[in-house]
């Protein structure tokens, strides 16, 4: 479904990608594994619309994307969940759900924003995912830092048609937190979306993920199927004691 190849991009002197080449298919978990500062961020930043390459492709379905920007990554049915959560303190829950994504009623030329039909919609989101979120007329300044973060899983996870990118997604999430949102990652598999997750915890990669891809100093050093490999073989790709 995605098709990552050769991308490179430099910040200044820095070289945050090189060369980086990888694959995230349909009705798949794939996860993206690296120590601090590999590139990881960057590449789903790529992918997401937020920078642009300064070479190599990334494609879609065979078709190179030229994101100007986020929303249009979005729009293209790509949904993120980044570390910082991109979440507005000072809005309610249901409003952070469905911001520049707002029902409105048409009456002739105007627009009038339908406010029960987000509140209900946004119960029904939260109720799928089933964790610790308060009313959804809370205003997330009010919340928890795991719950904010299920607010910004359940936003990707209920809007996505196409690809959902979990950037340490439950990392700052309880036991039972945790394991709905595993649940909600492998329920999204299995009605056929592709899942990309960048995760620290590899037991949680191992358990979720059908293919894992090495990133190490900016570059992709390597991809196993999560069934022919083992946590050890990824930590040694991961510190470079085994080469791809």
């Amino acid at each position: 479904m995605i098709n990552v190849d050769s991308v490179s991009l430099s910040f200044g002197s820095v070289r945050a990608l090189v060369d980086v080449s990888l694959t995230i298919n349909k009705g798949e978990i794939t996860a993206l594994v690296g120590d601090n500062g590999a590139g990881k961020s960057t590449l789903v930043r790529c992918i997401s619309g937020i920078h642009r390459p300064q070479s190599g492709t990334i494609s879609l379905d065979g078709e190179p994307l030229h994101f100007k920007n986020p929303e249009e990554a979005r729009e293209a049915g790509i949904e993120t969940v980044h570390q910082n959560l991109a979440l507005v303190e000072d809005l309610t829950v249901w409003q952070n759900l469905f911001l520049n994504r707002e029902l409105v009623h048409r009456i002739g030329p105007f627009a009038v924003l339908d406010k029960r039909g987000m509140q209900r919609q946004a119960k029904e989101m939260v109720s799928t995912l089933a964790v610790n979120v308060p009313a959804v007329r809370n205003r997330v300044r009010r919340l928890s830092g795991g719950q904010r973060q299920a607010v910004a899983i359940c936003r990707a996870a209920s809007f996505s048609s196409r690809l959902v990118i979990m950037d340490e997604p439950t990392a700052a999430l309880g036991v039972q937190e945790t394991a709905r949102v595993e649940e909600l990652i492998l329920r999204l598999r299995d009605e056929g979306h592709a899942v990309l997750l960048i995760s620290h915890n590899f037991a949680q990669v191992m358990r979720l993920s059908n293919q894992v891809w090495v990133m190490r100093a900016g570059r992709c050093v390597g991809g196993r199927r999560t069934e022919a490999t083992s946590g050890e073989e990824i930590v040694a790709l991961i510190t470079g004691a085994k080469n791809g």
